[in-house]
């Protein structure tokens, strides 16, 4: 199908269920993890937007998002905005 009238990334969005949480690291430092994201979607451009967004460093490993520091607010937001359902988001 053409890109102009393929859904199919939409409908990745609507059923992927994140699980976004924080854990402590060596020294104390903060890392915010998150799940859940399909294998489909382009790991690197989003973690790239996300470090943008929350003013952060991060990178992928094995299709898991780690961010520095406590983002977890900020990135359910940025998800949102993204497409990304609510109601799919876990905060923990």
């Amino acid at each position: 199908m053409p890109k102009e009238i393929c859904i199919c990334s939409s409908l990745v969005k609507e059923d992927s269920f994140i699980k976004i949480r924080m854990v402590k690291r060596r020294y104390g430092k903060k890392v915010t993890i998150i799940e859940g994201l399909d294998e489909d979607t382009n790991l690197e451009e989003l973690t790239n937007k996300l470090k943008a967004k929350c003013a952060c460093g991060g990178t992928v490993k094995d299709n898991i998002i780690e961010l520095q520091g406590d983002q977890r607010s900020k990135v359910k937001q940025v998800l949102i905005k993204m497409g990304y359902d609510k109601n799919n988001i876990l905060v923990q």
